[in-house]
């Protein structure tokens, strides 16, 4: 999946057990005036009217046109935070780390080295060995943060097309190595869920703390 922050820092890695032809995008956000937003169900956008009433009727939700300038500028808020997809194996899920300046990618790696420009290409990166540390440098915006993407089709509508969903969550990079050793266990087609978790704890000093987070689970082969 080509993401290697642990290799630095192998402490940090939990311990657990486990060309752009798509037809829709999933987000676990929005912006609203320009204000990050996370979202506690899925919002799905796409381009094709008949991909919008499919999702709606699947998922919940009304597609809406919005004034998006991208080709996926239907909009459809689900009810939904948990749905059935296909992974078609590890390549399925795809991840490197990048730091953006406005439209300009300044920064691009693996955790370790750098994957481009091509002049610099395999040279050390000089990123923070510590996943602390690395998680610092990207909210000051001085280093690179998780770039992941997921590609997938619906369990319920698995001919309707290919689905993808972009996340910069530090917690789904976390345990990438995981599913990645689900999917290589599976061999093939995978049937997965895709969620939104929502995740509440009190810390030691008392503060209450919630937040979501996008979550993988490898369920078993896909049959069709």
């Amino acid at each position: 999946m080509g993401i290697r922050i642990f290799e630095t820092d192998p402490d940090a890695m939990p311990k657990g057990t486990f060309s752009d032809d798509t037809v829709g995008r999933f987000h676990s956000g929005r912006s609203v005036n320009n204000v990050p937003e996370a979202l506690a169900e899925w919002k799905v956008t796409t381009g094709d009217p008949d991909v919008a009433e499919v999702i709606a009727a699947l998922m919940g939700g009304t597609p809406e046109m919005t004034d998006s300038t991208s080709e996926n500028f239907i909009e459809v808020l689900t009810t939904t935070k948990r749905v059935r997809v296909v992974l078609s194996g590890p390549d399925a899920i795809s991840a490197d780390m990048k730091l953006w300046n406005g439209s300009n990618l300044i920064h691009h790696c693996d955790g370790v080295d750098y994957l481009s420009p091509e002049e610099d290409k395999g040279k050390a990166c000089g990123c923070p060995p510590l996943m602390e540390d690395r998680k610092a440098d990207a909210k000051t915006k001085r280093g690179p943060a998780p770039s992941i993407s997921v590609c997938f089709r619906l369990a319920e509508n698995y001919n309707l097309g290919i689905f993808r969903f972009q996340t910069g969550s530090w917690k789904l990079a976390e345990v990438l190595h995981e599913i990645g050793n689900a999917l290589d266990k599976v061999g093939g087609e995978a049937e997965a869920e895709l969620s939104i978790e929502l995740v509440e704890y009190t810390t030691t000093r008392g503060r209450d703390v919630s937040y979501l987070k996008p979550v993988i689970k490898v369920l078993k082969p896909w049959t069709k």
